[in-house]
């Protein structure tokens, strides 16, 4: 498909989005702080896709391109929010409440767990979810990242341990509830 929209072929680069879209989104929601610079970061990045298309060098799967413009992007923007930091205060960015209690213990985990992933710094966190959440292999990781596969493992230990060290309160029996 990628092929087909550099030869111009006008709905390719369409397809090519809507077989990938869900990933590249989950992608930018895990490497982004919040859910508007992962769309923000997303738009960026597919901008920045369609652009340079014709620069692919079929060295990997689309993919993994994809998935690496993606994260590159989200990393640019927490760059840039460094300098100015920006908070959301929408209503629609807050989750509903749950009337289970079992649903709600559980978004209440994933938010404990989230803000320790999002505590680590980018690259651990990048490389960590790349492994560990994406499923990426080590070499498939440092190939996105551009980085060699020795700094994948690094980083993916020492951010395995942060949040290990994070999280640790976790395994009190009287958190289990």
């Amino acid at each position: 498909m990628l092929q087909a929209h550099v030869r111009g072929q006008r709905h390719a680069f369409a397809e090519l989005l809507r077989r990938h879209n869900d990933h590249l989104w989950q992608t930018a929601l895990r490497t982004s702080y919040t859910r508007e610079d992962a769309a923000d970061s997303l738009q960026d990045a597919l901008l920045s896709a369609h652009r340079t298309a014709a620069s692919f060098r079929a060295e990997a799967e689309v993919r993994s391109w994809l998935h690496a413009i993606v994260v590159n992007a989200c990393l640019d923007r927490i760059r840039r929010n460094k300098i100015r930091k920006a908070v959301s205060l929408t209503p629609e960015t807050m989750p509903e409440p749950r009337d289970e209690r079992d649903a709600v213990a559980e978004w209440e985990m994933s938010l404990v767990v989230d803000h320790a992933l999002f505590s680590l710094p980018p690259d651990q966190r990048t490389a960590l979810v790349a492994v560990d959440l994406e499923g990426y292999s080590v070499a498939e990781a440092a190939a996105m990242l551009g980085v060699p596969e020795g700094t994948i493992k690094s980083r993916c230990a020492r951010g395995r341990q942060r949040l290990q060290e994070r999280l640790e309160f976790l395994r009190d029996p009287g958190n289990r509830k």
